[in-house]
């Protein structure tokens, strides 16, 4: 579907009378969707003429953002034939198992789900996907890309810190674009640029401005998983994202909120939801302990603070005929 002056596209050509003429069918809707001054590498399907892929793709300027899955996906690349195709591509694979090959049978790669692999898309290649294959895929400009990596296969986990950064990013930019101005889409794909050399350099400049957005969002999915810890701390996003406090802070400076500004939000949101339940409703003192405060007073004045009622009060005005949460 076609939106946002051709920044986004979408195709599914899983099914399986699609494989014999699939890519064609993608290539055309590619090129009717995103513009033919962003081409698709050369491509020819294996002997199988497998090529059964559902994709999803965001144009960020001169860079794309793409979920993939495969049903059947094999072949070979046939190499760059201008300036428009020279990209650096980015597989993170979030399930199955992507199998590259070279010709010259240097850089025989598998890249199961867990690890990412960064290559440059100029020397040919040969590939197998394995069927139910799930990848985000990242489309980068050559020219910023490719003096880290050379003609290397670049190789490595899906789970660290720049990488759980540069992805959050990318779902972020992915939820957004359509709302995002031209000046918008630049500072989202500057972003996506340093953070892909993050990965690439394994390592993260803290004093980068351009990356606060990002960091501070990863912070903020991590804190969401782990709003009942009681260890949930700055100090312990910090050490799980591989940077300082200071850093922690000066992201979140960039957004409305602190860092325990945030969590206490976060966890006033989990309790409300708990007052207006059905059944099993908690008490003030339980909901208190779950949810980390050091005592149901402290609740209670957050509570009132964040909503204009006391927990009890709300729950008597907002939830179903019940017992009322009012036990302390």
């Amino acid at each position: 579907m076609n939106g946002g002056q051709g920044r986004t596209f979408f195709a599914d050509v899983t099914a399986p009378n699609a494989a014999r003429h699939g890519f064609d069918t993608f290539r055309r809707g590619w090129e009717a969707q995103v513009g033919e001054g962003f081409p698709l590498p050369v491509f020819t399907p294996g002997a199988d003429g497998g090529f059964r892929v559902s994709a999803r793709a965001s144009k960020v300027d001169d860079a794309v953002i793409a979920d993939l899955y495969s049903e059947a996906f094999s072949g070979h690349t046939g190499g760059v034939r201008d300036h428009f195709q020279d990209r650096v591509l980015m597989h993170v694979l979030r399930r199955g198992r992507w199998h590259f090959a070279r010709p010259d049978d240097h850089g025989h790669l598998t890249v199961p789900a867990g690890q990412f692999i960064v290559r440059h898309n100029g020397p040919p290649a040969r590939f197998e996907v394995l069927p139910r294959t799930r990848a985000k895929v990242l489309i980068l400009p050559a020219s910023l890309i490719r003096p880290l990596i050379g003609d290397r296969q670049v190789v490595g986990p899906a789970d660290s810190a720049t990488m759980r950064m540069l992805m959050a990013h990318a779902h972020m930019v992915d939820k957004t674009l359509h709302d995002l101005t031209p000046a918008g889409v630049e500072a989202a794909r500057d972003a996506l640029i340093e953070l892909a050399k993050g990965v690439l350099k394994q390592e993260f400049d803290g004093t980068e401005p351009r990356l606060a957005t990002a960091l501070a969002q990863a912070a903020k999915d991590l804190a969401d998983r782990r709003l009942a810890d009681p260890h949930l701390s700055p100090t312990m996003l910090a050490g799980e994202l591989n940077v300082s406090v200071r850093t922690l802070y000066r992201a979140f400076a960039t957004t409305e909120e602190s860092v325990t500004g945030y969590v206490r939000r976060r966890r006033l949101e989990q309790a409300r939801l708990a007052l207006t339940a059905a059944v099993g409703r908690p008490s003030i003192s339980e909901l208190a302990a779950h949810w980390q405060f050091a005592d149901s007073s402290h609740f209670i004045r957050a509570f009132k603070k964040q909503y204009g009622r006391t927990p009890a009060d709300y729950a008597r005005s907002n939830g179903p005929t019940g017992p009322s949460a009012t036990g302390s």
